[in-house]
């Protein structure tokens, strides 16, 4: 990559109206070579940069202890933040391997219970990195206990699901769903986004809708109805066109909600109004 390719991504235009990044890793802007936790100057700068061009909430989702502890604390210092807690499906299974799951997921459950952990997530299956019969055992079970938890906390569910749509839906339905249920950028195609839209589920949509291969993920959120559609960074990952491969932040959801917009044909105002609203039907309000 040349320097341009790889220095900062400038700010995008500010977005009419406010909405929420319902998804984002804050805990990994961090140098992660030195093994040092992100600083409040940094998370500052990144909260600001976003408020500034109207991303003024985000969702910090922490998926492995560390991440978890962190996120407890960072709600608490950050009031543009909420938080959601978990055992990322790879976790899960490395705490299965080495016999400490319970002991890791009833740390789990005494985070969520903050009041200002409003997620249990993310949560789910993946088959990408874990393909065999006893990690996907661990993996199947650790979903279903935070599907529990979810229930009994009356918290929101966050969904992650590489590879293993069918095996999601079935757990799910085995389980029963949360009545808040969101599936963290989603990845199927439109009869999949449907059948989650007929639930009442909500399906996030992060930068990999802008991608140039991702045609499957425009015809999903075509059918969805916009008031069960969320959007996400997940970042510092999948960052949206023209930026594909760089840094993600918050403050880049509104390449990824005109894009939205464009897509599904609709105001750009009344996207961010119905991406807003839904965001706190979801999670409730800062």
């Amino acid at each position: 990559m040349s320097k341009k390719e790889t220095g900062p991504v400038p700010l995008p235009d500010a977005l009419p109206l406010p909405v929420v990044d319902n998804h984002t890793h804050l805990d990994h802007a961090r140098n992660t070579e030195a093994g040092e936790l992100v600083s409040d100057e940094t998370v500052e700068k990144l909260i600001a940069q976003a408020v500034s061009v109207n991303v003024t909430r985000m969702v910090q989702i922490g998926c492995d202890l560390p991440a978890a502890r962190w996120t407890a604390q960072a709600v608490e210092r950050f009031p543009q933040l909420l938080g959601g807690v978990a055992l990322h499906p790879t976790e899960a299974t490395k705490h299965a391997a080495a016999g400490d799951f319970s002991q890791a997921f009833e740390e789990i459950e005494k985070l969520a219970a903050h009041p200002r952990i409003r997620v249990v997530g993310e949560t789910g299956l993946d088959h990408y990195w874990v393909d065999d019969d006893a990690g996907k055992t661990a993996q199947e079970e650790s979903f279903r206990r935070h599907i529990d938890l979810a229930k009994r906390l009356g918290k929101a569910l966050q969904i992650h699901d590489r590879n293993a749509h069918d095996d999601v839906i079935r757990v799910l339905e085995e389980e029963g769903a949360p009545e808040r249920t969101v599936f963290h950028c989603f990845s199927g195609g439109a009869a999949m986004a449907q059948l989650a839209a007929d639930r009442g589920w909500f399906l996030s949509f992060a930068g990999t809708v802008t991608f140039k291969n991702a045609a499957d993920l425009r015809e999903a959120l075509q059918v969805v109805p916009l008031e069960q559609v969320l959007v996400e960074t997940d970042a510092p990952y999948l960052t949206p066109m023209p930026y594909r491969g760089r840094v993600n932040a918050s403050y880049l959801v509104p390449l990824t909600v005109r894009f939205m917009a464009e897509t599904v044909q609709r105001d750009l105002a009344e996207v961010c109004a119905a991406l807003d609203a839904t965001s706190q039907r979801v999670y409730g309000t800062w």
